[in-house]
Parts: structure tokens; C-alpha cells; sequence
């Protein structure tokens, strides 16, 4: 029993710093992006970035890896996580002139695989497009939340927590083809650029929208990744039966530059360099 527990909170506490660990990504990205930042070093658990055209635009964040985190305790806890939302406090103000927080470096353009696990990794919702059956057949899309994993920890297959109260749903229910649509926008990469330029990268992933069995460990894995990213989705009502689906891949365009698609199999994206995209995504592949 004593071990189970032990277990348990070993598991929390290794959640929360992923999870802890995916934000303080996106402050530190937010800062680069702001302040025009062009260099950034790390040592350890310690960053620094700092501003090669304004000095004084500079940010250090120092941070607990999992092996400290694992022996300091709730208190500990709580405290570097109070720390952690007042530098959240203290760099939101760019917020409002940015509107979006930027994540990573955006991968090379040439390596389309890495760009597809970039995209759908550091977007948080998409268009996912069903065939109506409600108008005739029509095609459908729905803005919805997904998630491909835990902070940091992708595999790229999308997973959804959908209602049959809303239409896309119910579509599925009836037709599984689908897709869904993820642009670069939101990342807050594209600086000025118009969504639709080819340089701003969009992706959509086309194939099937299944219910995920909710006995089994796919499904244990769903909840995990949609609530690490969606907490808000833990308090939905229970009476509106939500489900867990994932949209199995069976093909992909891909956009990220001039001249067109990317060719890029379901393969190729499934399974990428595994040493670029950890470092571009943190992803365990």
C-alpha cells in the first residue's frame, strides 16, 4: 500500500513538472520573440536569454529538473510553483502586444517530418472537419481542442474529448472520415505574416475519427494527454457523456514553404529523426 502511494504521488509530481516545464517553454519562447532575442544559454536547469540589440532585455530563470523535484517535497512544490506564476505575471504584460505566446526555434523547412510533429505538438486546438449528416453530407468543421501527448512528450496522434451533443461527434458516429487542420499561427512563430502565406506552415492530417475504448490504456493515456494541456475539460458535465476519440492518420498535407505540399508519409511522420525532434519538441519517441 505504502509503495502504491509512494507511486502515485511520484507520478503527480512528475506530471506537474512536465506540465510546469511545457509553460516555462512558452514564457521563455514569449520573451525571444519580444525582445528580439537572439541568443540563449543553458546550463542545467538554469536559462539565460538575453537581447543582442537591447541589453537590458534580459531574462534568467532557474528551474528544478525531476530528481529535485522528487525530494523537495509539497511545500517545495508549491513554493517554486508560486515563483513560477509570478514570472508568468511578470512577462504576461507582453502578451498584450504579441496576443500569442511563441513556443521553440521553428525547424527547417526542408525536413517536413519534424515541421508536421512541430506543428501538431505545440498547437493546443484545430479545425476538425467531419462529413455532415445533418445537412446532406455537407462537409463540417469544428474549432476543437486536442492533444498529441504531455507537455513536451508527443507521438503525434491527435486525441479529442467530444460530446455527441455537438455535431462533429454525432458525424463521426455515422462517417469517420475526417480531418484535421493545424496552422503555425497560433504558435506565434509567423510574426507578421498572413496566415495563408506558405511560409506561415499549416498541416492537415486526414483519416478516421474513432472512439477510443475507455477501458483501455489508449484511453488512460487520452485523459492524460488532453488534461494535462485542457484542465478546464476535467470539470465538464458527466451527463453529457463525453468520449475520447483519435484520428488515425492515413494522409497528410503538409504546407510550410514556396512550392506547394511537402511529400510526407504517415511513416515518415510517425517516426522522424529522433534526435531533432527531442531537441526541437522534448518528445520520448
Amino acid at each position: 500500500m505504502k509503495f502504491q502511494m509512494k507511486r502515485s504521488i511520484k507520478q503527480k509530481k512528475r506530471l506537474l513538472h512536465d506540465v510546469l516545464q511545457f509553460e516555462l517553454q512558452r514564457i521563455i519562447a514569449h520573451f525571444l520573440a519580444a525582445c528580439n532575442t537572439t541568443r540563449i544559454f543553458a546550463y542545467k536547469y538554469s536559462i539565460l536569454a538575453r537581447s543582442s540589440s537591447s541589453p537590458s532585455c534580459t531574462f534568467s530563470v532557474q528551474t528544478a529538473g525531476f530528481g529535485e523535484i522528487g525530494n523537495m517535497g509539497i511545500k517545495g512544490l508549491l513554493y517554486n510553483f508560486h515563483l513560477f506564476s509570478l514570472v508568468l505575471l511578470f512577462v504576461g504584460f507582453l502578451g498584450s502586444v504579441h496576443g500569442r505566446l511563441p513556443l521553440i526555434k521553428k525547424p527547417d523547412p526542408d525536413d517536413a517530418a519534424v515541421t508536421a510533429r512541430w506543428l501538431v505538438s505545440n498547437n493546443v486546438w484545430g479545425v476538425l472537419n467531419t462529413i455532415s449528416s445533418d445537412l446532406g453530407g455537407a462537409p463540417f468543421g469544428n474549432v476543437v481542442s486536442f492533444s498529441d501527448g504531455l507537455p513536451g512528450k508527443g507521438g503525434g496522434i491527435p486525441f479529442f474529448y467530444l460530446t455527441t451533443l455537438d455535431p462533429t461527434a454525432r458525424n463521426a458516429m455515422e462517417d469517420e472520415r475526417a480531418s484535421l487542420t493545424i496552422s503555425e499561427y497560433p504558435i506565434g512563430t509567423c510574426g507578421n505574416k498572413d496566415p495563408e502565406n506558405p511560409s506561415c506552415a499549416k498541416i492537415t492530417l486526414i483519416g478516421k475519427l474513432k472512439v477510443v475504448d475507455k477501458k483501455s490504456k489508449e484511453a488512460e493515456f487520452a485523459k492524460s494527454a488532453l488534461f494535462s494541456k485542457h484542465a478546464e475539460m476535467k470539470g465538464w458535465p458527466i451527463d453529457h457523456d463525453f468520449q475520447f476519440f483519435k484520428l488515425e492518420i492515413e494522409s497528410i498535407f503538409l504546407i510550410d514553404w514556396f512550392g506547394g505540399p511537402k511529400p510526407l508519409t504517415v511513416e515518415q511522420y510517425l517516426h522522424p529523426k529522433i534526435s531533432k525532434l527531442a531537441f526541437l519538441v522534448g518528445a520520448h519517441i
